[in-house]
């Protein structure tokens, strides 16, 4: 009896686990051997290299080609994937995926959601890129230690979660970025090789261990406070939830919303449908036909956040500290078509404190005009502010700043938010909070 024990440990150490559990529903998109299941875009995307040698696909940089793609036959939604690669000298790359190439969008540009390889000093990898569409989705300023893991000249793991129209990033077992998006729910996976100017070509980058699980799929589970930037209107996501945001306004009622003219009520210039807030645009604009409205909350520290919508020469801005009983107006974050105003004052750019501390936002970080941006405003206890403009910090000041002494009352806190009315027709929705 003892011998037949020992006999069937024995034989339960050489044998595979028959556990289904165990790796359950991964597929691999590799075979090591050759390129089956993967295809090359031309055209417009490029003609870098792609081979497999020793058990790993190569890609190698061409001087003066455009960025390059290796795409998957098959197009994926809902998924779990995984990949390792590695850099031996620093160049730019990504991992494409729910991506598109068709006829009619940019003659067969490769575009959609790409997880982003950077080396260099700025260590955006792991971030997520709109390739040839709407840009940084989620660029690592969000989360800078999820991108400093990257090794050069060494392998490095990624995973992608997609599931639903939540997407997250891991680099080396690190959360990465945490994004929530419906703009695309499916298409190819690819691998890129980036465009290269004189004396960067022939570097290589290698992939190998790539596979994909599109069944019986379970999200990560674990808890983290990375920032979770949320795409999808009227929606506040259980991540957000468990990092402490909330509604500030959610867009049901305009009820909350008040105006500081006896007599008239939000209605009489705004527009509520669908959870966006609209201001509209007046044909002849004059001072006292524009209606302000508040939000009567008094906050004082806090982190918020809201997405807005600019229409071409438009501008508004978002104040806070207002006081109605003292009638001290607030600070204003400053919101305006930096392209079209024609209002060049660095103090009234886009993310400004309005007229007192000029922002710093390179235009390729602001959507342009009948697109979505994304605002935050923090107010830390040290009272330090930032402005943020899509995941970007544009301004960062303190309420004790000495050209603030003579504009502050000297009990500037808690205080109202406040919609400035310019008559020009701006949109806004999502309003969140996270108390500090």
């Amino acid at each position: 009896m003892k011998k037949l024990f020992y006999a069937m440990l024995l034989l339960s150490a050489i044998v595979p686990s028959c556990n289904p559990s165990k790796n359950d529903g991964w597929v691999s998109l590799f075979n090591g051997k050759d390129l089956t299941g993967w295809k090359q875009l031309g055209g417009r995307n490029g003609n870098a290299k792609y081979e497999v040698i020793n058990g790993e696909i190569v890609g190698t940089t061409v001087v003066d080609t455009p960025n390059s793609f290796l795409v998957t036959e098959k197009t994926y939604s809902d998924f779990i994937f995984e990949v390792d690669l590695f850099l031996e000298e620093p160049m730019n790359s990504g991992i494409q995926f729910r991506s598109l190439s068709t006829d009619d969008y940019k003659e067969g540009r490769v575009h959609g959601y790409q997880c982003e390889v950077d080396p260099s000093s700025r260590a955006w990898s792991g971030g997520i890129y709109d390739e040839a569409r709407r840009g940084w989705l989620y660029p690592m300023t969000l989360n800078p230690e999820g991108g400093k893991s990257f090794k050069l000249n060494d392998w490095n793991h990624y995973r992608i979660e997609c599931i639903g129209s939540t997407i997250r990033t891991w680099l080396n077992g690190v959360p990465a970025a945490y994004l929530i998006d419906d703009l695309t729910g499916e298409g190819f996976i690819a691998l890129q090789i980036h465009s290269v100017g004189e004396g960067k070509g022939g570097r290589h980058i290698k992939w190998k261990n790539i596979r994909i699980k599109t069944e019986n799929l379970e999200a990560t589970t674990e808890t983290n406070s990375i920032f979770v930037m949320n795409n999808v209107n009227g929606d506040l996501s259980a991540g957000e939830k468990s990092n402490g945001w909330a509604w500030l306004w959610d867009g049901r009622s305009g009820e909350s919303w008040k105006t500081m003219v006896p007599g008239l009520s939000p209605e009489d210039r705004w527009k509520f449908d669908d959870g966006v807030l609209t201001i509209l645009s007046m044909a002849e604009p004059a001072p006292s036909k524009l209606l302000d409205i508040s939000l009567d909350v008094p906050l004082n520290y806090f982190d918020i956040q809201w997405k807005f919508m600019l229409t071409e020469g438009s501008a508004s801005g978002l104040a806070y500290f207002c006081d109605p009983v003292s009638g001290f107006p607030g600070l204003e974050f400053q919101l305006q078509d930096n392209e079209t105003t024609g209002d060049t004052i660095a103090v009234h750019s886009l993310a400004s404190l309005y007229g007192i501390k000029a922002a710093e936002l390179k235009s390729r970080h602001i959507r342009p005009a009948g697109e979505w941006n994304h605002a935050r405003l923090v107010v830390r206890p040290d009272k330090q502010v930032e402005h943020w403009v899509n995941g970007v910090k544009a301004l960062e000041y303190s309420l004790d700043d000495e050209d603030l002494k003579d504009i502050l009352p000297k009990n500037n806190l808690p205080g109202n938010i406040l919609l400035k009315d310019e008559g020009t027709q701006v949109s806004f929705r999502d309003f969140k909070i996270k108390q500090m």
